[in-house]
């Protein structure tokens, strides 16, 4: 165990020095075409590979690859995965978060599971970081929404999103989304007065943006649900990396795992209710 004198001076290091570094941190900066193409030719990458299981020529979930993972999931953990190694930079002046996770939701059908997530106007009292929400269009399985959202790790951000999700049927019990950000704007001085809204691509690059695809495969216990996010954030200053990365590193994570468990939970309230 470390000495509490030396843990408190450690701890004193740390604030120090991130308020040292925030402020470069903080300064603002602009997408630029070259990153939004190397994120969108990720997607690409991503999708194609994701086709494959759309299409029954691979394992529906990606959880089915790795059967320790399944056996973990099936025992009622939230199993969630980084797919990329973030501490380098993937493309020109951003940084692609690719991360999956998978659950269990027992005694459940689709249908409920779907319940939920098409929710849009209700997604503000299920979703911790979503402090508004509402649905804005639906043209059968294609849903356009609004979510309000407030991410804190050190610092905090506040993002007015619009986002476009659709659902398609692959079997019987069987479905799948798409769910792709279609604006992302940063807000300045959120619940005050003086809030306003930041040049889109002109901010400070905690998000640009954050693509989502769900996976639902009712079985015997229940439903299988998996989902993989992609979000794409700026570069890190150099020389900061040994303190920023693992911010941005961490938090697509830990917000997949909370959206899961969140999931999980409004799922079962809405089966008991029936």
């Amino acid at each position: 165990m470390m000495n509490p004198i030396r843990l408190f001076s450690t701890t004193i290091m740390s604030c120090g020095l991130i308020c040292a570094v925030l402020p470069a941190y903080s300064q603002t900066t602009k997408l630029r075409p070259e990153t939004l193409e190397g994120f969108n030719e990720y997607v690409r990458m991503t999708e194609k590979s994701l086709s494959k299981r759309w299409a029954g020529q691979r394992p529906f979930l990606r959880v089915y690859d790795n059967p320790q993972d399944l056996r973990q999931v099936r025992k009622g953990k939230v199993v969630v995965e980084q797919l990329t190694s973030n501490k380098i930079v993937l493309i020109k002046g951003g940084i692609v978060h690719d991360w999956v996770g998978a659950m269990v939701i027992p005694g459940v059908h689709v249908n409920t599971v779907l319940g939920v997530l098409q929710d849009f106007n209700h997604h503000k009292e299920i979703y911790p970081e979503v402090i508004d929400s509402r649905l804005t269009k639906q043209e059968s399985n294609a849903f356009w929404f609004y979510l309000k959202l407030k991410k804190k790790k050190i610092l905090t951000v506040v993002l007015n999103t619009d986002h476009e999700a659709r659902y398609y049927q692959a079997d019987t019990n069987r479905w799948y989304c798409r769910s792709y950000s279609l604006r992302i704007a940063e807000v300045s001085d959120a619940g005050t007065p003086a809030e306003h809204e930041l040049p889109v691509g002109e901010d400070h690059g905690f998000l640009w943006r954050l693509y989502a695809y769900w996976h639902l495969d009712e079985v015997k216990e229940g439903v299988l649900v998996e989902c993989r996010t992609l979000s794409l954030s700026r570069d890190v200053p150099y020389g900061l990396g040994w303190l920023i990365h693992p911010i941005i590193n961490d938090l697509p994570g830990e917000s997949l795992k909370e959206t899961l468990e969140c999931t999980r939970k409004a799922v079962l309230a809405a089966r008991s209710i029936k």
